[in-house]
């Protein structure tokens, strides 16, 4: 066959007339506009699953399943048979190709518990607010600076590990968690030792690495309620210190108590996962593929640190805002998915990732400029950080663990470098160091997610 075959008898005669003869014509007179109108009322009645119709064929078996048949098809309508009446049909209502719906965001974040984690990471700062004048501060600083070091760089990997072996099963993910977050409390403590000046100094470091290594794994694991509850305790002594003097007693116990919640929850969590039936056996992933994570935190922890020395509520802020930004990353890869869908050329989806970037990373540091101010904090180096450290986790959360890496440990060692030939540092240079950072993390980010298969 050439061509279409007509429906209409008369003319090119189709294949049911060829078989049974032609069927009787639609009559004249003025029964023909009654049928007529009759044939317009079941256009209007019909038209939304016959506008979606790319032949008249399907118009037909719309009317099939209407239960139509040739009698009524022919008294009612004027029609000689069901293809005549679907050709009609066809002919009277408009092509319409509604969007299929929109599928649901499979990156839809959750903001209670992206909001919660940014509470989280900033609360146990609390207890040196209660436990500061119990030792000496001032001195054994170094020692508390070295263990969260360690600690930072230590949690980085080990998560990044325990993900890895998430995806085999959460008793393996576990199983990760129970060897690895004891070694980094006392590779962390260790650390702090080796510059402490007293056994006081000592106990705080292993007091704050072992609440870090506690709060890895509820975090890893979806415990951040345990963890609230945890800290409780803690909360409660602060809320009171401007109203109230606890004694050295409970400034002593109200810390140590969230530090005994923070372990039995995690060991809680821990048996939960471990109890757990066994996967099937995999391979599994070697340690170097978690060492990135390790030296970014190690970075990270560094930058962080510069900045706080002449501001320390900068601290606080950026460990706030951690929690705006992981919903932020969420939401950067909701919207890329939904570019991928939008955009039909390679070019175009560039263009429209770029433009998320730097939408994503205007709604993060733009906050931090009020926040700056009020706390007294420099907002330039201040937001060049947090752009830097965002762009790096974005990376990171793709998979391109090395160049964020490296840019990172590189910015630190500068920075690290100014500062011990300037203290407190000169804050034009560690501006100019995180900038260029940001920069050349922006350009990786477009280069690397500027393309579809990423998101895919």
């Amino acid at each position: 066959m050439s061509g279409p075959m007509a429906l209409e008898p008369g003319g090119a005669r189709d294949t049911l007339s060829l078989r049974v003869g032609a069927g009787p014509s639609a009559p004249r007179g003025p029964a023909h506009g009654t049928r007529r109108d009759a044939v317009d009322r079941l256009a209007a009645e019909l038209a939304d699953g016959i506008g979606p119709a790319v032949h008249p064929y399907e118009v037909a078996a719309l009317l099939e399943s209407e239960g139509l048949t040739g009698e009524v098809i022919q008294e009612r309508y004027g029609h000689p048979n069901l293809f005549s009446l679907a050709a009609a049909l066809y002919e009277r209502v408009p092509r319409t190709f509604p969007e299929p719906a929109r599928p649901a965001d499979p990156w839809r974040p959750d903001h209670v518990r992206c909001a919660l984690r940014g509470a989280l990471f900033a609360l146990p700062g609390l207890a040196y607010l209660l436990t500061g004048r119990l030792w000496h501060a001032g001195r054994d600083l170094d020692v508390l600076v070295v263990a969260g070091l360690v600690s930072w760089a230590w949690g980085q990997a080990l998560g990044h590990r325990a993900h890895l072996r998430m995806a085999t099963g959460r008793r393996e993910a576990g199983r990760t968690l129970l060897k690895g977050a004891p070694l980094g409390a006392l590779a962390a403590t260790g650390a702090g030792s080796l510059v402490a000046g007293s056994g006081t100094a000592v106990a705080v470091a292993a007091a704050q690495s072992g609440f870090l290594a506690a709060a890895g794994v509820l975090l890893v694991l979806g415990g951040e309620r345990l963890l609230l509850a945890a800290l409780s305790p803690l909360v409660a002594g602060a809320a009171v210190l401007p109203w109230w003097e606890p004694g050295d007693a409970l400034r002593l116990a109200l810390p140590l108590l969230s530090l005994l919640g923070a372990v039995a929850a995690a060991g809680w969590a821990l048996r939960t996962v471990l109890g757990g039936a066994p996967s099937p056996g995999s391979a599994r992933p070697a340690l170097l593929r978690s060492l990135p994570y390790g030296l970014f935190g190690l970075s990270a922890g560094v930058l962080v640190l510069l900045e706080g020395r002449q501001h320390p509520y900068a601290v606080v802020v950026l460990t706030v805002s951690m929690g705006p930004a992981e919903w932020l990353l969420y939401r950067y890869r909701g919207m890329s998915v939904a570019a991928l869908r939008a955009t039909a050329t390679p070019g175009g989806f560039l263009l429209r990732t770029a433009g998320i970037l730097g939408l994503c990373l205007l709604l993060y540091v733009l906050p931090l400029l009020p926040a700056a101010l009020l706390t007294g904090a420099r907002p330039a180096p201040l937001m060049l950080l947090a752009a830097t450290l965002w762009t790096a986790l974005l990376l990171q959360a793709f998979g391109v663990a090395w160049p964020p890496a490296a840019v990172c440990l590189a910015t630190a060692a500068c920075a690290a470098w100014l500062g011990a030939l300037r203290s407190p540092p000169a804050a034009l240079p560690l501006s100019l160091l995180c900038g260029a950072a940001a920069l050349c993390l922006a350009a990786c980010a477009v280069r690397l997610l500027g393309r579809p298969a990423p998101h895919a």
